[in-house]
């Protein structure tokens, strides 16, 4: 193996192990596979430019064209041409998916789901690291520098996991940067063996400046930068935030399963947007055999972060979705609940990340890629996995406690008081201060509960308005609360940041209000159903819902004192929604027509029989078939300059082999045939002789035909060799060679005792050199990339074919023959 090939699977390595710091940002190995096949196939390319040889920067260029047509293979067949030249729309292929990964960075965290954004960000990057640390250590022959690469890669990798594992992936990257040194240092030392052997020394030698000392100091210089950067980079990344960008130990709940953290993108940006739609369109379709459809709230995310300026969901470990989902935090067995099941259709143009589903859920049974966050109890996609036309089972519990249960709740556990009550340092003064006059008269944390929803619906004088702005500021809350004018965001953050300055663990829920029940026992839910109430946590009942919002929802039984007991309390009237609760009655169905109804189409949207999850293919398959299917695409292009390249290495080294191994004295020409004095040389020997001297004189025509000589067989060799000297214009030097291999032929073919001649490839090789100096710049390309004499690797497959019919029908024939033969004997 050439030390430049040695260099080049060093470097491949090298990228390889550092990429392996990568493994615990996403939840499945089966990327570096992936980038380990196009990284080989990079690194190939490489070494076939550097054979041919190109300058270094068309071999850099070469390698980059390659790693675009396997990524736009990978990644934007579809949109290629051919399925893999890139052209407009792969290149807005390539757009989508980076922010589509992009998207998926902010949304999840360590481990991630593998989704196509992710692993095209993955592997590119590893394809730019590779192709930087080949042309550094392989092209450009300086394995030092292609540290800083390495280093690059694996601090970020290192910084993103915080840690974890980071003393394995830290080996594994030093091992492969002190193999790529080593190789270089082997390389070199080959080169510099005269001075440890005791050559004088002599000016521009090891000892010179610039000799031993320049790479010495180099490579000093080069490990301070790259100790400093190490140092540095980690200390920055955790300043980042959201998603892959934050620690893994962060998340909270379990690992178990099949691992993976979500930080929620905020769902408030559109929420008041489907408030003020002009057609309320049907976004939900159910049936439940719950008897109280006015408390048929779907949840689809809670908000429990809080920075002063909006509420956001936490980052939170999610695992596989459980058959059964654990009982709620905190809620007590004495408390009355009824299991409901629901099911639920989603209209085929809504797309939500989130699953909306009763709240507190004890299972679900859905179609697709999902997960589930134990924490707020949500169920969330995986890999782009949404509810676009889904029809899905939820098992959920109806909690009924009483004003009582709630009013007697003993103090919530330490770490949720600790989590859920946590406030802004810059929170308006006004905001505790009004709560604090509200909850005056309260005697405990429930009633100051109900004092802050009647505040808000009742009491206050606020009005309903959906045109007032969400606000991103410090002042919102206060604003809101002079101005007494907003929508259900308004409401729900005021109820819930002001519960938490008086200690009560609080957060945000977000999704639908109750829907509208139809005529066939079916509830719709539309787009003006979207919104949002405030949860705050009591012990032994878990999270509660309460509603500060006027005219929307429905009041919560147990927010009624003077009625504990009672599941439909008697409230004033301007308790109750004027426009938006849920009627007894049915009405007209958005969905559906009176015909359908009649006929009980619209039941027929949602089978009482749950769906089964289809198993899917392993990933990784896709993939290898994927990059084969692009390597080949590659490689045979390729083809005929491989064939020629081996097919001269071949017969070449061939020749060194003879003239180096061949018995006697002199090391011009010997005698292979007469031993000599006491020795009998094998008996093949005349025959291998032959054999290169044959090969060498078949690589010499071959080189004159790629480079537009072609051979005449009917020719001598002597006359052969004077045909290629006067076509090609060869000088003196160049012509000499050729009659010397010419006159070895002549050796072999009439002479009674063959010698073997030393230095034949030397001499084709001049021969080469020559022509191409010669040659047009398009000649020479050809000669390299499409040379003419590879066909005769098509001439070698059809005798190979030949013969093996010949052989094929002779043993038929003997196997006719032969039960013949044994019957007339």
């Amino acid at each position: 193996m050439s030390s430049r090939a040695r260099m080049a699977l060093c470097a491949l390595a090298a990228t390889l192990l550092t990429s392996c710091a990568l493994l615990p940002l996403v939840d499945t190995p089966a990327w570096l596979m992936h980038a380990a096949l196009l990284l080989a196939v990079q690194s190939g390319v490489g070494a076939l430019a550097r054979r041919v040889p190109l300058a270094r920067a068309l071999t850099v260029a070469a390698q980059a064209l390659a790693s675009l047509l396997l990524l736009t293979l990978s990644f934007a067949s579809a949109q290629a041409l051919a399925g893999f030249v890139p052209g407009p729309q792969a290149f807005q292929r390539f757009a989508d998916l980076l922010e589509q990964g992009t998207q998926d960075v902010e949304r999840y965290a360590i481990p991630a789901p593998l989704s196509d954004g992710i692993q095209l960000m993955l592997v590119g990057g590893v394809l730019l690291i590779g192709l930087m640390v080949d042309a550094l250590a392989v092209t450009f022959r300086s394995a030092a520098p292609a540290g800083l690469p390495l280093l690059a890669l694996y601090s970020v990798a290192a910084g993103l996991a915080d840690g974890a594992g980071g003393w394995v992936w830290f080996v594994l990257a030093a091992l492969g940067y002190l193999t790529l040194l080593l190789a270089e240092g082997r390389d070199r030392l080959s080169q510099w063996g005269r001075v440890f052997t005791g050559a004088p020394r002599s000016p521009g030698t090891l000892t010179d400046a610039g000799g031993a000392v320049a790479p010495v100091r180099t490579g000093r210089r080069i490990g301070a930068v790259a100790l400093g950067i190490a140092l540095v980079v980690p200390l920055a990344l955790p300043a980042m935030n959201g998603g892959l960008l934050d620690a893994a130990g962060a998340g909270v709940g379990s690992g178990g399963g099949g691992g993976g953290t979500i930080s929620a993108v905020n769902p408030l940006v559109s929420l008041r947007d489907s408030l003020n739609v002009d057609e309320d369109r049907t976004v939900l379709v159910l049936r439940t055999d719950s008897e109280d459809v006015s408390s048929m709230y779907l949840r689809i995310v809670s908000l429990d972060e809080f920075d002063g300026t909006t509420w956001r969901p936490a980052k939170r470990r999610v695992v596989d979705v459980p058959d059964e989902f654990p009982a709620p935090t905190g809620l007590r067995p004495d408390i009355p609940r009824t299991e409901v099941r629901t099911r639920i259709a989603a209209a085929d143009w809504y797309a939500q990340d989130w699953l909306p589903m009763p709240y507190p859920p004890s299972g679900v049974d859905i179609d697709g890629r999902w997960r589930y966050e134990p924490i707020g109890m949500t169920v969330v996609g995986d890999r782009s996995e949404n509810t676009q036309g889904k029809t899905y089972e939820v098992r959920s519990l109806e909690v009924r406690p009483t004003a009582r249960q709630l009013a007697e709740s003993p103090e919530p556990p330490s770490s949720i008081e600790r989590q859920y009550t946590e406030l802004p340092d810059s929170l308006p003064s006004v905001v505790e201060s009004t709560a604090q006059e509200v909850t005056a008269d309260a005697r405990n944390p429930y009633e100051q509960a109900v004092a802050l929803q009647e505040y808000f619906a009742l009491t206050g004088g606020f009005q309903y308005d959906t045109e007032v702005e969400v606000g991103d500021d410090r002042e919102a809350l206060a604003r809101f609360l002079r101005d007494k004018r907003g929508f259900c965001v308004h409401y729900s953050f005021a109820m819930a940041t002001m519960a938490r300055s008086l200690g009560i663990p609080a957060r945000v829920a977000v999704g639908f209000a109750p829907g509208t029940p139809q005529a066939d026992r079916t509830v719709t839910v539309g787009l003006r159903d979207a919104h949002a109430w405030p949860e705050l946590y009591f012990e032994g009942v878990g999270w509660t819902r309460f509603e500060p919002t006027p005219t929307r929802g429905s009041t919560p039984p147990y927010t009624v004192p003077d009625a504990p007991d009672s599941s439909d309390p008697e409230l004033p009237d301007n308790a109750r929604p004027s426009g938006a609760a849920p009627s007894a009655e049915p009405s007209e169905s958005s969905s559906c027509s009176a015909e359908d109804k009649r006929l009980e189409a619209c039941a027929g949207a949602l089978p009482l029989d749950p769906g089964t999850t289809e198993g899917e293919g392993p990933f990784w398959y896709q993939v290898t078939g994927w990059v084969l299917l692009g390597l080949a695409l590659v490689v045979l292009p390729l083809a005929p300059m491989l064939y020629r390249l081996r097919r001269r290495a071949v017969r070449l080294s061939s020749a060194r082999h003879t003239a180096s191994s061949a018995p006697g004295p002199s090391g011009d020409g010997v005698d292979v045939t007469a031993p000599s004095p006491g020795q009998v040389p094998p008996p093949q020997t005349a025959e291998a002789a032959a054999g290169h001297v044959l090969a060498v004189w078949r690589e010499l025509t071959d080189t004159a035909w790629d480079y537009g000589i072609p051979p005449d067989d009917a020719l001598t060799p002597r006359k052969a060799a004077e045909r290629i000297v006067r076509l090609g214009q060869l000088d003196e030097a160049a012509a000499q060679g050729v009659h010397r291999v010419a006159g070895a032929v002549e050796q072999v073919l009439f002479a009674p005792r063959p010698r073997a001649v030393s230095g034949l490839a030397d001499e084709v090789r001049g021969l080469r050199a020559a022509l191409r100096s010669r040659v047009s710049r398009s000649t020479r390309v050809r000669a390299v990339v499409a040379p003419r004499s590879a066909v005769r690797a098509v001439w070698e497959l059809g005798d190979r074919w030949a013969a093996f019919r010949e052989r094929l029908a002779e043993r038929l024939t003997a196997l006719v023959r032969r039960p013949s033969g044994q019957r007339g004997g």
